[in-house]
């Protein structure tokens, strides 16, 4: 039996809500079926009213903002130096070659062991959690960058050398048309990375922001506010990537005409 067409064509709509109404029957059904204590696993509608409750509360708002901003403060960071680096490393093959067994080498170094450091060198701390962030999400920003830019195909060069465009226009007209699908890749990446290393610092030494909500609720053995967090940073993990997604969608309608 073939499914309606209007059906077939919105399916991945239609699962999506379907498959989390079976998820939370499911999660329903363990928790009465095995009689776990709220403090073990509670069930979906305590989680909500713990969100509700800390929702209407402020609790999860402020902890939210604090989250945001040191997400923001160390994309942005991570952003402008990756493209500024990855664009003069793809120009510059020899310098690549020179910085490129420093970068990787630095990749090696756990990131968060620097902590201690930046908390010695910095007194403040939304700006230690966000450069965490920006160490973290640097590397695959600065990779895509480069490969990118090299990636633009050198019988375009010849065309736009043939017009006389200067390197302004080399840039504006055709470097960066050309690399903004592999770049949107590597802020899909970069921006989910940033979400995971503010979230890791946060759960190690901050006093404030949502990973210091779910160390506060681990101590207090409130799991239905665990849960609300941790469907929170879910949420806000979500939605960062399909602005980004939608951001490269807006930019390059081109790719969606051109084959």
């Amino acid at each position: 039996m073939r499914l309606p067409s209007w059906l077939r064509a919105h399916i991945q709509y239609i699962s999506v809500p379907f498959a989390l109404a079976l998820f939370l029957l499911l999660w329903q059904a363990i928790v009465v079926v095995n009689r776990y204590p709220i403090f073990i696993l509670p069930t979906p509608a305590q989680v909500a009213a713990s969100w509700l409750y800390n929702w209407e509360r402020g609790i999860l708002p402020r902890h939210l903002g604090i989250t945001l901003f040191e997400i923001g403060m160390g994309f942005a960071i991570a952003f402008t130096f990756a493209t500024a680096v990855g664009y003069t490393l793809a120009k510059s093959p020899l310098l690549e070659k020179i910085v490129s067994p420093y970068l990787v080498a630095s990749q090696a170094i756990p990131i968060v062991a620097l902590g201690p450091l930046l908390v010695i060198w910095i007194n403040t701390g939304p700006w230690q959690n966000a450069l965490i962030a920006a160490l973290i999400t640097f590397f695959p920003m600065l990779v895509n960058t480069i490969v990118g830019v090299r990636g633009v195909r050198a019988e375009y060069r010849e065309l736009m050398r043939s017009y006389a465009a200067n390197r302004w226009q080399v840039f504006a007209k055709l470097e960066v048309p050309a690399a903004l699908p592999v770049f949107f890749g590597g802020l899909r990446v970069g921006v989910t990375l940033s979400v995971i290393g503010v979230t890791v610092v946060e759960l190690l030494w901050a006093d404030r922001g949502l990973g210091f909500l779910l160390n506060f609720a681990r101590g207090a053995l409130d799991t239905p506010l665990m849960f609300a967090t941790v469907i929170t940073l879910s949420g806000m993990a979500l939605s960062l990537y399909l602005i980004v997604v939608l951001l490269e969608r807006s930019i390059i309608r081109w790719r969606r005409t051109n084959p």
